[in-house]
């Protein structure tokens, strides 16, 4: 239970810190990214939220070997200091007035340095559960990581939507945005505390004894021996695309586009996301029983390619109904492929470089499609074409679902003791519960019988 909570509330801390910049950008913009023009000034704030999706793919390459060399939890360990050092920068930055230039400097800054951390967070969080999780409970376990990034996003909204809400514009504008990211850095010391008090994956550490290469060596044992996972891996994390689009610019499109007062959008998506967190461990358990490919990630891929382009189409209609059946609409089909994509992904890799292979696929595509996501649909609203945010977001996903069909199966509720089954030093237990062996033959070790 120690561990699974620090996995989980770790995780929760990250991206908490994460989304509530992009929430706010819209109320801080013009007090740190000065301009004539307003929409300029959240142009500005977008791109600085954009570098830190660019430094996660370099920090996904360069530290992930590090995890899969050292340890999950120590890189865990530094990935939730780092972001909350980031919040904290963000949260007491003085103004552009007061400081100049040197606001706008410290906020890139901060993103760097949480991108570095984001960067090296998700793939290890995702091997940290999955590597824990009981042989059938990988699916609810993986979950668990999307389940605590859905309340990350809802707490971040939540407090978007209660700051917004409490303070007079002039006010909230001066210091109110900042209160989030304030609480957010004293949340990263609890995950800071948990995970320095958790105890390493049992998979890691047995791969670890057998394993001693160094990480440019996994990092190319990855390239060389897993190009097909490198890409179904990619495809899996890419409609990120539309969950970054839902939970940082869907209540700024709806008050760009039909009015919308921001604080009611703030409220409306708080109240969709409860369905996220819910749908999300729901079929995770369902996996463990049901499989993982034939029905999760297919399923949630076609839902947001019918459904995205009629659900932004009903924005133009009035009313706070209406925005709360989008955003929930929209999240459970985001709910359905975020369910399961941790666990497959996990599940296609070798404890070896398991957290080199997510990180190098998981972290570039973040970079190119969720860290643009905003940027690119505030550009299409400020062109006059906000439908083509849904056009954007089906074609990407719709490309993601035809290497949906090439995925195996990777879901058992047979007794296997490693995630992978194609791991060099996979063990399954056998009938008898006193013998383990090993997949390689030239390697197997009976426990419990004498040994020469």
């Amino acid at each position: 239970m120690r561990n699974l909570l620090a996995g989980t509330v770790g995780h929760f801390v990250e991206w908490y810190d994460w989304y509530v910049y992009g929430l706010l950008a819209a109320v801080f913009s013009s007090q740190i990214f000065p301009s004539d023009s307003p929409f300029a000034s959240l142009m500005a704030a977008f791109l600085t939220y954009a570098i830190g999706f660019v430094v996660r793919p370099l920090s996904g390459i360069i530290l992930s070997p590090f995890a899969d060399r050292y340890g999950r939890r120590r890189v865990l360990a530094l990935a939730v200091s780092g972001m909350a050092l980031g919040a904290l920068i963000i949260g007491l930055t003085p103004s552009f007035a007061t400081i100049g230039y040197l606001a706008p400097i410290l906020f890139v800054l901060a993103r760097i340095l949480q991108g570095i951390s984001a960067g090296t967070e998700g793939q290890s969080a995702i091997a940290y559960m999955v590597e824990h999780a009981p042989a059938n409970r990988r699916g609810l376990f993986g979950s668990f990581t999307n389940m605590a990034s859905g309340l990350a996003t809802l707490a971040a909204t939540g407090a978007a939507a209660i700051v917004t809400a409490s303070f007079a514009p002039d006010a909230l504008a001066a210091y109110g945005w900042r209160i989030p990211f304030i609480i957010g850095g004293v949340f990263g010391v609890i995950g800071l505390v948990l995970r320095a008090r958790s105890d390493e994956s049992p998979e890691f550490e047995a791969n670890a004894l057998d394993d001693q290469k160094s990480a440019p060596a996994r990092l190319r044992e990855l390239l060389r021996n897993h190009p097909k996972a490198i890409l179904q891996t990619a495809a899996l994390s890419a409609p990120a695309v539309a969950y970054y689009t839902w939970a940082t610019f869907l209540p700024t499109y709806a008050n760009l586009t039909s009015g919308r007062d921001l604080s009611s959008t703030l409220a409306g998506s708080a109240i969709g996301l409860v369905l996220l967190v819910i749908v999300v461990p729901v079929c995770g358990y369902l996996s463990d029983r049901l499989g993982r490919r034939k029905i999760f990630p297919i399923i949630g891929a076609i839902g947001m390619i019918f459904l995205f382009f009629p659900l932004l189409l009903l924005l133009q209609t009035p009313g706070f109904g209406i925005y709360v059946l989008v955003a929930a609409s929209g999240w459970v089909v985001l709910g359905i492929w975020q369910s399961v994509y941790p666990t497959i992904q996990a599940e296609l890799f070798p404890a070896s470089v398991r957290v080199s292979g997510i990180g190098f696929a998981h972290q570039i595509v973040i970079a190119i499609f969720g860290g643009t996501a905003p940027l690119i649909a505030a550009a299409f609203v400020g062109a006059g074409q906000p439908m083509l945010v849904a056009v954007y977001m089906i074609v990407i996903v719709a490309l993601c679902l035809l290497v949906y069909f090439t995925l195996p199966e990777t879901g058992s509720r047979a007794p296997k003791a490693t995630v992978s089954a194609t791991d060099s030093i996979a063990v399954i237990l056998s009938e008898q519960p006193a013998h383990i062996e090993t997949l390689n033959p030239d390697a197997a070790v009976s426990i419990g019988s004498p040994q020469n």
